[in-house]
Formats: structure tokens, sequence, C-alpha cells
């Protein structure tokens, strides 16, 4: 005879069948499995009131920090490996389907939608940064299969300053200090000025902050510079380029480390603003005639 249960057995059924006929076929299969998960969770774990009202709480704080210049609900998913996660199943999927183009990475809590466009060849550096290191930066955007240069492409960039922050988060910093949208030549060709990244900590003043705490994790970020190109036609592609030289390579408080973002800065010779230099080239996929149609 099998024991009792302790909690009601129909009761995640019941909120799962709770949803109606007109729920589309995908949301379906979303939130039953989100649901089950949860109060699957919940019961493993024997979650009290008082733990669960701690996490709401945690939530709302998340979202009240939220604003259109820094998403501190996305930050939180980061922290736990959720957005990379994510990121690597969407990637794979891409992958299998075709040769791969550029490996993605997270957004980030600190994009900002109305980053203005820059010249090509002009520096994103508007507030000098102190122990800075200047770099160019430069490469083309084209075809991953055929290779043929995407011409007026957008690649969008944006990275923290050598204090660890953004410059929404630093009042001392210019607005849309290193930041810029850069679109390509008739060679496919892009090119700017910028620092070499530096490794910074997750923000401490909140829920993602205070997460790390609890878990007793280091909040740092290896150096890196955030991309995104876009082309009409193709696959929008967000990324992040990695330093190898950093020390965070390997531990990643946000797990977004993929091998083939890690570059390599080299020495650059007569060229007075900037004494480094990297070569990146952008690979984008063509979209799925559906999606471009």
């Amino acid at each position: 005879m099998s024991a009792p249960h302790r909690f009601d057995p129909n009761f995640t059924d019941n909120v799962i069948n709770a949803m109606g006929p007109k729920t589309t076929p995908r949301f379906r299969q979303l939130m039953t499995g989100l649901i089950r998960h949860v109060h699957d969770f919940a019961r493993e774990n024997e979650v009290t009131v008082d733990e669960w009202m701690a996490a709401v709480k945690f939530m709302n704080w998340a979202g009240q920090m939220s604003d259109d210049k820094r998403n501190e609900g996305q930050l939180v998913t980061d922290v736990i490996g959720l957005e990379s996660l994510v990121d690597e199943i969407t990637y794979t999927l891409a992958a299998e389907a075709q040769d791969a183009p550029t490996a993605t990475a997270i957004l980030g809590p600190f994009f900002r939608a109305d980053t203005p466009i820059r010249a090509n060849g002009e520096s994103i550096v508007r507030t000098p940064a102190p122990g800075g290191e200047m770099a160019y930066m430069h490469g083309r955007v084209v075809d991953h299969a055929t290779k043929a240069p995407l011409v007026d492409a957008t690649v969008e960039v944006w990275q923290a300053s050598t204090n660890g922050l953004y410059e929404q988060q630093d009042p001392e910093q210019e607005e849309f200090n290193l930041r810029g949208k850069f679109r390509t030549d008739a060679e496919g060709r892009y090119a700017f000025y910028c620092l070499r990244p530096t490794p910074y900590p997750v923000p401490d003043d909140g829920p993602a902050g205070k997460l790390l705490e609890l878990m007793d994790r280091h909040p740092f970020r290896p150096a890196h510079i955030h991309i995104i190109a876009t082309y009409e036609g193709y696959k929008p592609l967000t990324t992040q380029i990695f330093d190898r030289k950093d020390p965070y390579l390997t531990n990643d408080s946000v797990f977004a480390v993929k091998d083939s973002l890690i570059v390599d800065f080299v020495e650059r010779k007569g060229d007075p603003q900037a004494g480094l230099e990297l070569q990146y080239d952008v690979k984008l996929a063509p979209a799925p005639a559906s999606a471009s149609s």
C-alpha cells in the first residue's frame, strides 16, 4: 500500500488544466513546464510562506530598480546563469540548422536603445579613463558562409570604464561615453577607438549583488566589449568579446564566456591615439525566409 500524499496530488494538474482553449500550443507548453517545475521545487524544498514572500519581495526589488538604463531583473537571471543558458540553447539551435556564424552572448543589463551613430574611425571614449589603455578596434561585417561584405550594416558597441561603471551608472561620465553605433563602408568595414576593457564587479546595490553574496560567489565579470550587429535580411547578432589576458575568463560571474569570443589585443605602431589594436570580423547569418518576409 502506497504512502499517502503529504500535499494535494491533484493541485498542479488543476492549475495547468485551468488554461483555456485559446492558449497557443507553444505558450501552453512553456507554462505547463514552468508550473510543474516551480510546484515541484516548492514541494521538494517545502517552501514556507515566509520564504515565498521573501522571494516575491526580491523580485519586486529587481523591478523597482529597473528602468531604460539598467535592467536589474535581467541581471538577476544573469548571475544564476539563466540568460547564458538560454543564449546557448538559441545559438545551438541556429548552429544545428546551418553553419555557425559569430557566436552569441548575453545582452546584459546596461544596453541603451538610444545610442548615437558615430563616424567610422571616431572614438567612443568621451570621458578620460584613469589607467585606461586606448585601442583601435576594426574589422568587417560579412556573410558567414560566402564572406561577402555587408555594406551599411550597423555595429553597435558599449563597454564599462576603468572604474567598473557604465556611463549611466556614473554621473562623472559624459552621456553615451564608451558607446557608439557605426555603419560599415563599401567594403563592409567598421572602425573606432575604444578602451582595452577591464574586469568589473556586478553592482552590489541591488538584488543581483545580494544574491551573489548569499551564494558566497565573487561578483566579477571578465573584461569585455558588447556588440550588436544588424543587417537587413540577416539575423541580428548580440554578443560580447573577451580579452584573452583576463583572469576571470574561466569563472565569469554570469557564465557568458565562449572560447570563440576570446580575442587578442596586439601592439599598434605609429598611431598617437592608440597603442593597441584589435581586428575582429563579425559574421552574420541570413534570416529564415519567414522572418525576413
